[in-house]
Order: structure tokens, then C-alpha cells, then sequence
């Protein structure tokens, strides 16, 4: 290997020698500032020094560099983009190879090292937005940065950007109702193949699953008052939520107001009683122990205790008020199981839903109810598309 020593202001400009002498397939092998004294030390000038190498090029000859492809609507800040990311790899080739580094002896300019690389990183990131918004007109920027506000995720915005720009692009004037007409119908079109909708009524038992603490014995209390006020079934509960008195005490309170039977069972012996004790009802709501279903033991053991078969619907249960990322963890280790559709609550706590579209297209699910408050029965809506389409633009209005 053929190694040069480079001598720059900047890493950046660094990496343009390094780029024009040994071309591409150059490796970094160590970096560093360089602190040179000026007028008997009085002035202090600071330089980056790069060490580069190459296999079968000798160090003062030019090798080949590809010809740059020419990109659309490129730009000096798109060059800039790519040296400033040639600069981070540098960082990240020393950090791997700390051991071939020569320490220096001034700390503190290793710690200038360090935020030098932390600006350049955050110009990155910056340029990164601003380029890959470049194709959009001024005009579409407040639509697309609303999507953001209601948390829909990027590639969905790009999408959705997308055909907007192909939409408008000769219009002579674009306005937001414009765009969120042009959405709605990407929006339902990605989503009008999923079940939405409530209770189906043609099967018996009610499975409502879900984590701690996203309010599924209210839920549960919603729909039941709803199944009974509305088309007037019959209805009883089973709850196998033994790990907290004050969840059975509240089913029994929703249960007494709705004359109900309710049944409790410790296992899988006492929920077998417990279907025969209420096979003569039209519907069994069955509420499920709120654990940490992120770990996958919890979801064996409900699938050992519940029967998931033709005879029963299940329900998966998430709040808004929820991080998607943590959502998305338990929607996967419930995978296993067959979920009709999702619900979810806490609607009123939250100013964006854009993580409800992303996690119905995502996981393939539709959404049978949302909830917007804690009284039983009102605050329940069943779900219908164009609802949800317009629940998404609801905080257009505030």
C-alpha cells in the first residue's frame, strides 16, 4: 500500500486532495490537527493532517476518478453534502482503528476534533433536509411540514409529497385544501382494503388484548353498553386480570350497571368453567391482566389461558399517548396471535394520529373503534374511514 500525508484547513478540503490524487478506493488511515506557531508563536494556526493510502498507486501519481454522474436539480450544497459526509467517514475509519492512531499530546485539540466533528454532522443533517426538499415548491413546504406535526412517518410523507409535486406542478397556485384532498384520497386508497369497523356480532366471545395502563376495562365497559343499549344482546364478562383487585372491582361496578354477570378466572380450568356458566349469552367480553407484553412469556401464557378459534374475535388495545416505536414492539410479539383489528384510546390526549395510519399500513390491520375520554358509553367512536381520514386533518382546524 502507498501511503501520502495531506495537509488541509478543513477535513472536507482534506478529502478533495485525497479524492483528486488517489481517487476513490482511497482508505483513511489516521487524521488529526496539526497546531502550527506563526510570528515567534505569537499566532497559533490550526490544520487538519490526513493520512492516506491506496494499493497500487504510487503516492504521486493521479489515479483515475470516476466521472460524476450528473444529477437533477444539483446543487453546490449537494457537493458540499458529500464532503462533509466523506469527513464523518473519516471520524468513523478512526474511531475503528484507534489502535494504528497516534495520540495527540494537547487534550484539548482532540476534544476541537470532536466538535469540529459534531458541526460537521449537524450541517450534515441540515443540507440532508434542505436537499431532499429541494424538489418541492415553496408552496407545499407548510402541507408537508403539517404531516410531520401529526407524526406520519417519512416514507409516507415522501409519497404523499411526491404526488403532490406531480399533481401541482403546473398549477399556478396551490392552497391546503388542495393538498389535503390529493392526501385523503392516498390516504384511503392505502387503507381502504383493511376491516374497519366495530363489532361483528356473529361470534360469541370478545378477546380485548393489550398492555398496562391503555384503559381496556373501560374499553371494554363501551363496547358492552353499546352492545346492549344499541342491539340489545345479551352480554356477560370473564376477566382473567387477577393481578389487580381494583380491575376486577371496576368490571364488577360497569357489570352491575348493565346487569351482567361477570366471571373471574385464576387458569385455564376456571376459564373453561367460566364459558359454560355464560354459553346461554349472545356475547362474552372477555378482559385480559394489563402486563408488559413486550416480553413474549406474558403473550405464551395468555395463549395458553384464552381460546383463540372460530367462535372469537380479538382486539389489540394501544394508547396514543404511547411511543410508536413501543407500540410497534408489542404489536410484534402479538403477531402470533390472530388480531382482527386495533383500538385505540386516548385519542383526546394527543394532538396527531398520523401513528395510527402508520401502524394500520404497516401491520396490515384496520382499526375497529378509538376512544376520546373516560365516559361510558359516550366517549367511543366505531371506526369508518372517511372518519379517520378526517380526524387526521382535525388539527388543521385548531
Amino acid at each position: 500500500m502507498k501511503m501520502k500525508k495531506y495537509y488541509a484547513s478543513s477535513i472536507p478540503e482534506a478529502m478533495k486532495q485525497v479524492r483528486a490524487e488517489l481517487g476513490e478506493d482511497a482508505v483513511i488511515l489516521n487524521s488529526k490537527v496539526v497546531i502550527t506557531k506563526k510570528f515567534f508563536g505569537m499566532i497559533k494556526q490550526k490544520s487538519f493532517e490526513v493520512v492516506a493510502g491506496v494499493d497500487g498507486v504510487e503516492p504521486n501519481q493521479v489515479a483515475p476518478v470516476p466521472t460524476p454522474v450528473a444529477l437533477p436539480n444539483a446543487t453546490k450544497e449537494n457537493a458540499r453534502l458529500q464532503d462533509i459526509t466523506n469527513a464523518i467517514q473519516v471520524k468513523i475509519h478512526q474511531d475503528q482503528s484507534s489502535h494504528d492512531v497516534v495520540k495527540h499530546e494537547d487534550t484539548g485539540i482532540s476534544e476541537e476534533l470532536r466538535k469540529e466533528i459534531a458541526d460537521l454532522k449537524s450541517l450534515m443533517q441540515s443540507m440532508h433536509k434542505k436537499t431532499t426538499q429541494a424538489q418541492y415548491p415553496d408552496e407545499l413546504f407548510p402541507f408537508i411540514e403539517y404531516l410531520r406535526q401529526q407524526e406520519l412517518n417519512e416514507e409516507l410523507i415522501t409519497t404523499i409529497g411526491d404526488e403532490l409535486f406531480m399533481h401541482f406542478k403546473e398549477a399556478s397556485e396551490i392552497n391546503f385544501s388542495q393538498c389535503k384532498m390529493v392526501t385523503k384520497n392516498l390516504l384511503r386508497k392505502r387503507l381502504e382494503s383493511l376491516p374497519i369497523g366495530g363489532l361483528s356480532y356473529e361470534r360469541k366471545y370478545i378477546n380485548v388484548l393489550g398492555p398496562t395502563g391503555v384503559g381496556k376495562t373501560t374499553t371494554i365497559a363501551k363496547m358492552a353498553a353499546r352492545a346492549v343499549l344499541e342491539k340489545k344482546k345479551k352480554i356477560g364478562f370473564i376477566t382473567t386480570d387477577t393481578y389487580r383487585i381494583a380491575a376486577i372491582e371496576q368490571l364488577k361496578t360497569y357489570a352491575g350497571l348493565l346487569q351482567a354477570p361477570v366471571e373471574i378466572a385464576y387458569n385455564a380450568t376456571d376459564f373453561e368453567q367460566a364459558i359454560q356458566r355464560l354459553s346461554h349469552l349472545d356475547l362474552v367480553f372477555i378482559d385480559t391482566a394489563g402486563r408488559n407484553y413486550k416480553e413474549v412469556k406474558y403473550v405464551d401464557d395468555l395463549q395458553r389461558l384464552i381460546k383463540f378459534d372460530d367462535q372469537a374475535e380479538s382486539y389489540l388495545v394501544l394508547a396514543m399517548t404511547t411511543k410508536e416505536k413501543d407500540m410497534a414492539n408489542i404489536i410484534d410479539q402479538f403477531n402470533q396471535l390472530p388480531i382482527e383489528k386495533f383500538i385505540f384510546t386516548k385519542i383526546d390526549e394527543t394532538n396527531s394520529i398520523g401513528t395510527m395510519l402508520n401502524l394500520m399500513i404497516k401491520y396490515n390491520k384496520g382499526l375497529a373503534y378509538y376512544t376520546n375520554g373516560q365516559e361510558v358509553p359516550e366517549d367511543i367512536e366505531e371506526a369508518d374511514l372517511e372518519a379517520v381520514l378526517n380526524l387526521f386533518f382535525l388539527g388543521e382546524e385548531k
